[in-house]
């Protein structure tokens, strides 16, 4: 399986994302620079965490122009799955790849801590080998992680089961977000689900050595996959 992972100006979750799905996921991965117009080859895509553009204008705002997100947009609606973490997240929103839109956290601080999700969603590419209700125990770091859609849209998507995962406490209790998210909601997907946008970081919980191996039991989910040509 080959996964590519988009590097724009000013990421910096790439070399994590790279790295641990290398030698944790075992899939073979290449860096997409952000001016390529071809994702010929791959299976999948990352968009990963960081500060595309120094997150000027709002967070994504103008990675979203970036060349390779023209292709991106028709690879996503041949199907092909796509993971935005955190920055990736608001890359996806600010594209319209994904409802919604982050916001500025509502404690005005950057949060950076350990976090515990229930997952809602599980027959998404990047979901597919966890259950209803399952906990999983990530890392956040951001401070426009406030997922925000208005109440109309809001319904919409919970009526669809685009819902990924909300933030929980560890027994799978739904909390208050720290960050101030509208319905605890910490991920979410496209309405045919292969787009998945969460602000946790389960790249960064590969293996035990690191602080938790969490991460990896949700993004093995793709190894089962259906594979899509691009």
């Amino acid at each position: 399986m080959h996964v590519g992972v988009i590097s724009f100006p000013g990421s910096n979750g790439d070399h994590d994302a790279l790295a641990n799905l290398e030698s944790d996921l075992g899939v073979t991965v290449r860096r997409v620079d952000y001016r390529e117009t071809r994702l010929t080859g791959l299976d999948a895509v990352v968009l990963p965490g960081g500060f595309s553009y120094g997150d000027a204008l709002r967070c994504g705002a103008i990675a979203r122009f970036a060349p390779v997100m023209t292709e991106l947009q028709r690879a996503s609606v041949d199907g092909l799955p796509i993971l935005g973490i955190c920055n990736g997240f608001q890359v996806l929103c600010e594209a319209h790849l994904l409802p919604g839109a982050l916001l500025r956290n509502k404690t005005l601080k950057f949060h950076c801590h350990w976090t515990h999700l229930r997952f809602e969603n599980v027959s998404t590419p990047w979901t597919n080998n966890l259950e209803v209700g399952e906990v999983l125990r990530l890392p956040v770091a951001h401070g426009e992680g406030s997922y925000f859609i208005g109440a109309d849209e809001l319904a919409q998507l919970e009526g669809n089961g685009q819902v990924v995962a909300r933030y929980s406490d560890a027994a799978g209790n739904v909390v208050e977000a720290v960050n101030g998210s509208v319905n605890s909601i910490a991920a979410v997907c496209n309405e045919s689900g292969n787009v998945v946008g969460l602000m946790p970081h389960p790249e960064r919980a590969t293996n035990d050595l690191i602080g938790g191996a969490d991460g990896l039991k949700m993004l093995k989910s793709l190894l089962q996959a259906e594979p899509v040509a691009v």
